[in-house]
Formats: C-alpha cells, sequence, structure tokens
C-alpha cells in the first residue's frame, strides 16, 4: 500500500508575557491581570481555530514545549492552494494567531469588549512542500502596537510552529455498505481493490465464530421485530484472498427510548468491532466498542462514541472519540487527540498501531483516523483516511474499515423507528 503525502501544521507551546510597565496601562489594551486571553489561528482554506493563551506572570515561567494548541493537516492541493496568490492577495497566504484579552458575549446583560492584543503572522514559504520536519519557529516575539515603544515590547507572545510529514493512506467504500462493496485504496487518480466488505443481518449460526459473541432470540428477526429494534446486522472485511480479516457487529439492539421513537443516549446500541485472533484459529479477538445514539434538537445529530478495548487498562475500555454527525447532513467521525484533548476532559491517549493494546500510554499523539459518511436517506460511500504511523500491516487497516462500516451503519441504526422511508433507498433494512 502506497500512502498519499500530508503535512501536519502544530502550533504549541502558547505563552503570553506583559512587561510590567504596560501590564496596567490603558494604551496596552490589558484592562486586567486577570484577564482571560485567547487567540485565533488562522490559516487560508481551513475553519477558523480558537484556544487559550497562558499568561505568564514571571519572564522565568516557561511554557510548555510539548503542549500542541492547534493543528493543520494539509495536502498537495492544499499546498499548492496556500503558496498560489489569491484574488485578494499580493503574497503568500500567511499562518496568523491573533491574540486578545476578554470574552465574547455578555455578562449578566452587560456586553463584554474583547480587544486584540496583536498579531503573528508568518508567511507560507516553499520549504512547507520539501516534505521534511522544520521548526519554522520557536520563541518569543513582541507583538501589539506597544512592541517598539521604549525599547520594550509591550506584549510578548511564545509560540512553537513545526512542520512533521504526516502521510495517509487513503479507502473508500465503492457503493453503499449495506450492498457489500468493494474497497479501493486511492492514490491519485488510480483506485486499488484492497478489501471487500460482506454485510448481512441473518441470524448467526453455530458454526459461525461471532456466535460466541452473538446474542439472538430465537423468535427470530421479522418485519415486526425491526419495527421494535434493529439487531442482527454483522459486517466482514475480508482482504484479496478471501479471508475475514476484521469484522463489526451489533451487540446491544438499537431499541427506541421509553417514550420515544428513537435510540437514546441513555440507552444506546453498541458494536463490537473484532480482529482475527493469531493464538487460536477460527476465533476472533475483541478491538474495539462503537456506541451510537440520536441527539434531538433543531437539527438531530447522531452521536458516535468510540472505546479501544485492553486486557492491560483498568476497566479494559479507553475512551478513543466522541463525535457528533448530522443526522441530516453527514460528517465525519475522527480519531484525533490533537484536536480532541483540546476539548476533552480528560486526555485521550492514542495507540501507535491499531494491534498495540498495550501502548496506550505516553505516545505519539495525532491523526489516527477519519470517515466521512453521508445523511439518513443518501448514497453513503465512505471515505476513510489512516495515518500510515498507526498501521503497522494490512490487518491494521482492515479494522478500521470495519470500524468505518459500523459508524456509517449507524446513522441508519438511529432512524426513528416510525419514520416513512423515501421509496427506492439501498439503506432501508
Amino acid at each position: 500500500m502506497d500512502p498519499q503525502a500530508f503535512i501536519r501544521l502544530s502550533i504549541g507551546s502558547l505563552g503570553l508575557r506583559i512587561s510590567g510597565t504596560t501590564l496596567n496601562s490603558e494604551k496596552s489594551g490589558i484592562q486586567a491581570f486577570t484577564s482571560p486571553c485567547s487567540c485565533e489561528i488562522r490559516l487560508r482554506g481551513f475553519p477558523v481555530q480558537t484556544t487559550a493563551v497562558p499568561l505568564l506572570s514571571s519572564p522565568e515561567v516557561a511554557p510548555d514545549i510539548h503542549s500542541i494548541a492547534s493543528s493543520f493537516y494539509l495536502e498537495e492541493s492544499d499546498l499548492k492552494a496556500l503558496l498560489a496568490p489569491g484574488c485578494f492577495y499580493a503574497n503568500h497566504a500567511c499562518l496568523e494567531v491573533a491574540v486578545f484579552t476578554g470574552r465574547k458575549g455578555s455578562h449578566c446583560g452587560v456586553g463584554i469588549k474583547r480587544q486584540q492584543i496583536g498579531t503573528f503572522k508568518l508567511e507560507v514559504g516553499p520549504e512547507w512542500g520539501e516534505g521534511k520536519p522544520v521548526i519554522l519557529f520557536n520563541g518569543w516575539i513582541g507583538i501589539g502596537k506597544n512592541k517598539q515603544e521604549s525599547g520594550k515590547p509591550g506584549a510578548e507572545l511564545h509560540l512553537r510552529v513545526k512542520l512533521d510529514p504526516d502521510p495517509r493512506y487513503v479507502f473508500q467504500f465503492e457503493d453503499v455498505t449495506t450492498s457489500s462493496p468493494q474497497i479501493v485504496q486511492l492514490q491519485g487518480s488510480i483506485k486499488q481493490p484492497i478489501f471487500s466488505c460482506k454485510f448481512n443481518r441473518d441470524r448467526l449460526t453455530q458454526v459461525d465464530p461471532l456466535s460466541t459473541y452473538w446474542s439472538t432470540s430465537v423468535d427470530g428477526a421479522g418485519v415486526e421485530t425491526e419495527r421494535r429494534e434493529r439487531k442482527g446486522w454483522k459486517v466482514k472485511i475480508h482482504d484479496l484472498s478471501g479471508s475475514a480479516v476484521a469484522a463489526a457487529f451489533i451487540t446491544t439492539p438499537f431499541v427506541p427510548a421509553t417514550g420515544c421513537d428513537w435510540v437514546a443516549r441513555s440507552n444506546p446500541g453498541a458494536w463490537l468491532i473484532v480482529r482475527p485472533d493469531a493464538c487460536r484459529p477460527d476465533s476472533w479477538q475483541p478491538w474495539g466498542k462503537l456506541e451510537a445514539w440520536r441527539e434531538r434538537g433543531i437539527r438531530d445529530s447522531i452521536c458516535c462514541r468510540f472505546h479501544l478495548l485492553s486486557e492491560g487498562q483498568e476497566g479494559g475500555e479507553v475512551l478513543m472519540s466522541e463525535i457528533l454527525i448530522s443526522a441530516e447532513k453527514g460528517g465525519e467521525f475522527f480519531i484525533d487527540t490533537d484536536r480532541q484533548l483540546r476539548t476533552a476532559a480528560t486526555p485521550i491517549p492514542s495507540p501507535q498501531s491499531s494491534g498495540d493494546f498495550s501502548g496506550l500510554g505516553p505516545v505519539v499523539a495525532g491523526f489516527v483516523m477519519s470517515c466521512r459518511v453521508q445523511g439518513e436517506g443518501k448514497h453513503s460511500k465512505p471515505l476513510v483516511q489512516l495515518a500510515m504511523r498507526h498501521v503497522t500491516c494490512v490487518e491494521d487497516a482492515a479494522i478500521f474499515m470495519a470500524l468505518a462500516a459500523a459508524v456509517d451503519l449507524s446513522i441508519v441504526a438511529c432512524r426513528p423507528f416510525r419514520r416513512k422511508l423515501r421509496k427506492g433507498s439501498r439503506h432501508s433494512l
């Protein structure tokens, strides 16, 4: 398998310090020492990212050199767009870090004014496309209007901007998951068959190795049962030789919550993701658990929560991702500790590979996988990206394909039970 070139642009080690002579000055725009500070990190063509900036009270205090506040992932087309001058841009695009004090919004009905302290800018250059690790900036820099007054900076920002090659494998299901499609690897305009996906919703027989994990009622799963619960769904991923190398199946049926007709957070449906057991032929080893439910609102969302299963961890489960996907438009499920560490209440670790159950300690963080799916009733052909450093063999890639299939099918499984489906919908199960 040949990966596609991606670059990880990381901005971290943030810190802000303000000289004592300007700290309480009205000219500095700093209203109080305890004012919360934040920054907006901007890169043309990408959504603006916002994060807090620690305010350092002493010159001796150093920012955490390992902290990552923001990351952007760039492919070849992104770099070309950034290096090409736009209609309203005389030069190449810039990375901008705009620092503010105060918060947006209001408190007790009184508006709070957010003030900009200053902006750090770094122009996109040819070195961005060389595919080599490079530190673009590391250290302190004066920002704001007062940075040249009296030879002393009014405000100084510390940051570390780094580029790292982060190649990815890109796969796509060639049809909807329920049609048992082929899975191809994308490399430019080339499509190379890698896996096949086999979906069914039949009851398992005792000769099926997965039956040891399965629970079904003896009265069958007919149309009436389907109206009350969705269960018995199974996806197997096969390699080019026809061998099953990963699987996903429903272990907790998707059923409507009491008093409503949708799957609620209080009782989510669940999938078990498994891979062949290397020590026992015709046996399977649990790898992960995906839970899904419907969040009601003006626009409904499907929440997908994934735990990696590990015998080496207390409790046996490690939360890796919890993502909301638009029920109508679809969206992206991902495992990316750079994005999730900034919002999670507890640290979310990143495994070194899909089979590394013992490596859930302090390991290299960052992007692991992403899966784009369509919304309800749409022709969804999941697009999957995997970080090359987290895939040690073809079987590692297969287990993520099983996870992607489970995410896609969860959109279907979380439909309201009494909704009339559009005729001809290929996801109408």
